[in-house]
């Protein structure tokens, strides 16, 4: 049976990159405290019991999803800040953007009874059309210890380049077991799913995941997290979540007021701050980052 590579908290990034390059997957032991773990579960909990569970088999009968945590929880905003993850981002996903962004923020809680999701790669999230790119960084932080008992996240090690309709045999597939406050690194080619709970306890896991920002991301955070509470964050926070422009002329806009009373075309910063003016699609560094590709694609 394959197995996961489990790596402490201390790990250097470059080990973490080298596993996840190889395998797609990896485990980081008690990178959160029981602290923090305790403080994230008293602010998410509330909404994870009053959410639904799924209504198709993919999602889980027995399986609920709750998002809008930047929103809800600074305890969530943190973990989602985190600088391992950050530097793993920039590392892993920089190459292919000028900025990278969040993509996802869900707590899964699989209740017992929920039958093992069905295996795929989290990119199927823009179809099978991305080819020769990664396009996102992806973790599930445990809430509660993860077993294989309790739904532990089935994960294949190794399948990061397999073809999109392969599927994996019995001996390829393992569980992410972990303890509270760990985490599971892993890429969006891995295959991988939810386990089946045959226990009598919920497994709860908090998905946050990474993505390039050029790409629309799965959850969409403008509406999750309006204007009128991201104003409340952190200027990285902010851009992390897409309030910012994903390259030169990427996500400007123009606001919808009365002739002469605002500028034409403006950062989604402008949404939180109200400052900016004229018509500059970008800063001068994406601008150089653009003129710098044109350059080199000219003079091949």
């Amino acid at each position: 049976m394959s197995q996961l590579v489990t790596l402490p908290a201390g790990a250097p990034a470059e080990d973490i990159l080298t596993v996840l390059v190889r395998d797609g997957a990896l485990i980081i032991t008690d990178l959160a405290s029981s602290k923090e773990v305790d403080r994230l579960t008293s602010e998410i909990m509330p909404y994870v019991v009053a959410t639904r569970p799924g209504q198709d088999g993919f999602s889980g009968f027995r399986t609920t999803r709750t998002g809008a945590l930047v929103a809800r929880s600074p305890a969530c905003r943190e973990l989602i800040s985190h600088p391992l993850l950050h530097s793993l981002c920039t590392a892993f996903l920089k190459p292919n953007c000028e900025r990278w962004q969040l993509h996802l923020g869900q707590v899964i809680r699989i209740m017992p009874g929920q039958e093992a999701q069905p295996i795929h790669r989290d990119r199927w999230a823009w179809g099978t059309h991305l080819k020769g790119i990664e396009p996102q960084l992806n973790t599930i932080w445990a809430v509660t210890d993860f077993e294989r008992e309790n739904g532990a996240t089935q994960v294949v090690p190794g399948s990061v380049d397999w073809p999109d309709d392969r599927r994996p045999t019995e001996d390829e597939i393992t569980w992410a077991q972990m303890s509270r406050g760990s985490v599971l690194i892993y890429t969006g080619s891995v295959f991988h799913g939810g386990g089946a709970n045959t226990s009598q306890s919920d497994r709860i896991g908090l998905n946050i995941t990474y993505t390039l920002g050029w790409l629309r991301q799965e959850e969409n955070q403008y509406l999750s997290c309006p204007p009128d509470i991201a104003r409340t964050l952190s200027p990285e926070l902010q851009a992390l979540i897409g309030y910012d422009l994903g390259s030169y002329a990427l996500g400007y806009y123009t606001p919808p007021l009365a002739p002469g009373e605002g500028p034409e075309v403006v950062s989604p910063r402008f949404a939180l701050t109200g400052e900016g003016s004229g018509s500059a699609l970008g800063s001068d560094e994406l601008l150089a980052a653009v003129a710098a590709q044109t350059t080199s694609s000219t003079s091949v």
